[in-house]
């Protein structure tokens, strides 16, 4: 596994594989790398002759200085990990590299996606990512990206992206992967005391009764009911939305395929989003 940083070196080592008529998969991270990553890096092996993987946290994204600051980085262990899959090069470029003089991302019209949920909490948030996903897709040009679910919102984002800027990359979601106990693999997990990991995976569990509540009541019977129960538990609800899952409208009175709930709650000091789908397409 090649591990590169600048991007000289990651373009020359895409260039070459390029002309052996390679496909590229590309899996972007903030590293502290889980199972839930490595899947993705799976899954991008499968599909394509070359997978990179990126280690970047990017500042950006963040609007608490705090939660940059505390973002579990763990880069030896990470690198530890991807030598044992499939990974053929890991690109781990250091701020100034990303963020050049000389780039400037384009503006994308995201609609009510950066208006809602993560965008109302978390404001420049969006910004921040479709910035740095723009240019690593404009440094490595990959055929395919891969984005877990757990951030539905944001894999929503990144396909609005490439639509609205016509770039030729297919874009893949892969499952949330959940520990045995449910809760969903995040690197802030890393953050959590186990008896904070205990109390948190009453997260899926409320998840799961929304989805059975979903075969008697509406949207807003099903949401009011779970943040009633939440009220019960030593989680802080943040938010807690059931929304279509392409317009990400607020669903109310009527159900649609794909209906989606998306929260965000605090274990201690730790932000721990999740989301599931309540009504699942039909075949």
């Amino acid at each position: 596994m090649r591990q590169l940083t600048n991007i000289d070196e990651i373009q020359a080592y895409v260039s070459d594989k390029r002309n052996g008529g390679c496909s590229i998969g590309f899996v972007p991270t903030m590293g502290a790398l889980h199972q839930g990553h490595l899947s993705l890096v799976d899954e991008s092996c499968a599909k394509n002759a070359i997978t990179i993987v990126s280690i970047f946290v990017n500042p950006t994204q963040f609007n608490n200085p705090t939660d940059l600051e505390k973002y579990p980085r763990t880069i030896e262990a990470d690198i530890q990990l991807l030598s044992q899959t499939g990974c053929d090069a890991v690109f781990i470029p250091e701020v100034e590299t990303i963020y050049s003089q000389d780039f400037k991302a384009e503006k994308v019209d995201l609609g009510l996606l950066d208006k809602t949920m993560e965008g109302f909490y978390r404001p420049g948030h969006f910004e921040g990512v479709v910035t740095v996903v723009q240019r690593f897709f404009s440094i490595i040009k990959p055929d395919c990206a891969y984005f877990g679910r757990k951030d539905f919102q944001q894999v929503a984002v990144i396909r609005k992206m490439v639509e609205w800027l016509d770039l030729n990359v297919k874009i893949f979601e892969g499952p949330t992967t959940r520990e045995k106990s449910g809760l969903a693999m995040s690197s802030r997990n890393l953050l959590l005391k186990q008896k904070e990991k205990d109390e948190a995976c009453i997260i899926f569990k409320l998840l799961s009764i929304m989805v059975d509540d979903a075969v008697n009541f509406t949207p807003t019977e099903v949401k009011n009911k779970a943040i009633e129960s939440f009220k019960k538990t030593t989680l802080t609800l943040e938010y807690l939305e059931i929304v279509h899952p392409r317009t990400f409208e607020y669903l109310e009175t009527g159900w649609v395929e794909g209906a989606t709930v998306c929260l965000v709650a605090y274990c201690g000091n730790v932000r721990l989003i999740d989301n599931m789908e309540i009504i699942p397409f039909s075949n």
